[in-house]
């Protein structure tokens, strides 16, 4: 059950000129209410801001005086803008912990492929995660591939690989082919984890049905009450039924969705 608190800034960092690694003090929103990364939190951004934005965890820990969690976001729109102009000490209103995280209870091999903004919600798994796992990470360019974030993963995983739109870094190309190269060697996979947006998504479910290799997706869409009481960011699955990201999600088995809407 989520709830609504006021939650201090605890430091803010500004990665690039659009990207920020904020790290809030939640209350026990972890020790007492679960928040995980993969989970998000919606933040009022301002008084001139109907709407709550929705902002996924990265990390989230236990901590005294209050548990911490880290959020690292683009600015989009007006309200990540007001969001990015915060200081440490600031006060946000902040709903939460809201959606469900990855599945990671069954042992085996995972594959955790991220793509862009959706890299920073895949670092508890890369680090916390007991089984053997391999990540691929895809970025538009060599400069949003953040040092903080990309070490995470490269300290923890037995294998990371680094791809680019322009191949300034790693290899040149999408997530989807580094991940069919992947399934092709090795066999052992048994699970993928996959966060970024909508067409990479879209393109790795497809590899991983290709493989017979079960994948879940973490689904992005522009959501209004975060509780799953409107249908701003319903989603359409293959079964013909509707489901709220907000609040079935974001998390979801691939081959349920529906993506050919």
């Amino acid at each position: 059950m989520p709830i609504q608190q006021i939650c201090t800034v605890a430091s803010m960092t500004q990665l690039d000129a659009s990207t920020w690694w904020m790290v809030l003090e939640v209350g026990k929103l972890v020790e007492q209410h679960g928040l995980t990364g993969g989970q998000f939190i919606h933040i009022k951004c301002g008084d001139d801001q109907l709407l709550r934005r929705p902002i996924s965890v990265a990390i989230a820990g236990w901590d005294e005086p209050a548990d911490l969690a880290t959020l690292i976001f683009e600015v989009r729109g007006e309200g990540t803008r007001w969001l990015s102009q915060c200081k440490e000490g600031d006060k946000l209103d902040v709903l939460g912990p809201l959606g469900n995280s990855f599945d990671v209870s069954r042992e085996g091999h995972y594959l955790l492929v991220g793509g862009g903004i959706g890299v920073p919600p895949l670092i508890t798994c890369g680090e916390w995660l007991k089984w053997p796992r391999t990540a691929v990470l895809g970025f538009r360019t060599k400069d949003k591939a953040f040092p903080s974030v990309v070490s995470r993963f490269e300290e923890h995983c037995e294998k990371t690989c680094l791809c680019t739109d322009d191949g300034t870094l790693g290899r040149h190309g999408f997530v989807d082919g580094q991940v069919r190269d992947l399934l092709e060697q090795d066999k052992s996979f048994t699970q993928i984890l996959a966060c970024g947006p909508k067409p990479m998504l879209k393109s790795v479910a497809a590899v991983a049905a290709e493989f017979g290799v079960p994948c879940q997706v973490s689904m992005e869409e522009r959501m209004a009450c975060g509780v799953g009481a409107c249908l701003g960011c319903a989603l359409r699955m293959k079964d013909g039924s509707m489901k709220h990201v907000c609040k079935d999600g974001p998390v979801f088995n691939a081959e349920e969705v529906d993506w050919d809407v």
